[in-house]
């Protein structure tokens, strides 16, 4: 396959910053991990809801603003997706079905078994509170749309927090997938490798300025293109092999769409994107920071962060559950519920990764080879 001198890069430069890009990304699924659990702890209660009179500044913020880093999980995303998919601008996909299936085998069996724990939780807390944050028994229909990540789209009430997250990563993945493929063939006939870059280019700019400002759009990935774009972009202009002159329409690609859309309609989640998108080049190119090797509890974290937001909810709904049955209605005791239901889902998402995401990846390894190595991230 020919590459455009436009996106190519130079074989005689080694990246050398690769361990100190993947230790930064690590480091941003470990915060923005925390800070989605730390959300639903302060959005669905109601130990919160005793904590807040004490501690109002805190619990506001985790409850209104700590949803917003989702947005790393996008970035990082499009960034991972785009490392797969066409690490040098120009597209490795050959058979999308099979990219597809794989990334769905890798996606779909731990998030239906964490789908149970979430609705053995619900019945559990049923029995010592009543609370909007306990889901009804599902239907055999909705328990089928989330096993089809459709739920969103069909209209069904999540099962548990965050679950739409699967949904739209799966589409973001298959939505790149496709452009890439469709794309691919084009550039190989008709010699236009340049052609994926310009589309995703032009896909962020659609996003940024219609669908990411219409939420009646939010349960598909148009709406969230933005962000996963960036990602994808960044990953392009990281390279260090990659000419200035390139690298500089690259980030123009980043930056301007970005700052114009923002300057129409400012969105802070889009403005965290925007950081998040030029943080991952600068790391990658500058090599600074954090390396894997050196800080191995941070990959060990950032390795669990899938797990870790496919079960937080469960436990911390038995928790706000056993403290509203049990623990007086005093702010000290609760905000102690919530430290305890803040660990003690980190210490599921470690269990669950070694027990259930470990042997269920066995499935995917079936698949073919081709496929994404992005470890889904926590999301709200």
């Amino acid at each position: 396959m020919s590459v455009s001198p436009l996106l190519s890069s130079s074989s005689k430069a080694p990246d050398r910053s690769s361990s100190f890009q993947f230790g930064f990304i690590d480091l941003l699924k470990v915060i923005a991990a925390q800070l989605i659990v730390l959300h639903h702890l302060a959005f669905y209660g109601p130990m919160a809801d005793h904590v807040r009179p004490v501690a109002p500044v805190l619990i506001d913020w985790l409850d209104a603003y700590a949803r917003i880093a989702v947005q790393v999980f996008l970035v990082v995303g499009g960034f991972l997706a785009a490392k797969s998919l066409s690490p040098q601008g120009v597209s490795t996909v050959s058979d999308p079905l099979r990219v597809l299936w794989r990334r769905y085998m890798k996606l779909v069996p731990p998030f239906l078994v964490a789908t149970v724990l979430a609705i053995g939780a619900s019945a559990w807390a049923a029995l010592w509170m009543t609370h909007y944050s306990i889901s009804a028994m599902p239907t055999a229909m909705q328990l089928a749309a989330h096993a089809l990540l459709l739920h969103s789209i069909l209209g069904y009430e999540s099962i548990s927090a965050g679950a739409w997250y699967v949904a739209i990563d799966f589409q973001l993945y298959a939505l790149l997938t496709m452009l890439l493929w469709l794309t691919g063939g084009l550039a190989r006939r008709r010699a236009m490798p340049w052609l994926a870059p310009l589309l995703v280019v032009a896909g962020v700019s659609a996003s940024l300025f219609y669908f990411n400002r219409d939420a009646a759009w939010d349960a598909w990935a148009p709406y969230f293109f933005g962000s996963y774009g960036l990602g994808v972009i960044a990953w392009w202009a990281r390279d260090l092999g990659r000419r200035p002159a390139v690298v500089a329409l690259l980030l123009a690609a980043i930056l301007l769409p970005t700052l114009y859309a923002l300057a129409i309609d400012f969105r802070s989640r889009i403005a965290v994107a925007l950081l998040v998108a030029c943080a991952l080049v600068l790391v990658s190119r500058r090599g600074v920071l954090l390396s894997r090797q050196r800080f191995a509890w941070i990959r060990s974290f950032g390795r669990i962060s899938y797990s870790i937001f496919l079960v937080h909810f469960p436990v911390c709904l038995v928790v706000n559950a056993a403290f509203a049955k049990f623990v007086p209605a005093r702010p000290l005791l609760q905000a102690g519920g919530m430290v305890l239901a803040w660990a003690a889902s980190l210490a599921a998402g470690a269990i669950f990764y070694r027990w259930v995401e470990i042997p269920l990846s066995r499935l995917s390894a079936r698949a073919p080879e081709h496929g994404s190595s992005l470890r889904v991230p926590a999301a709200a």
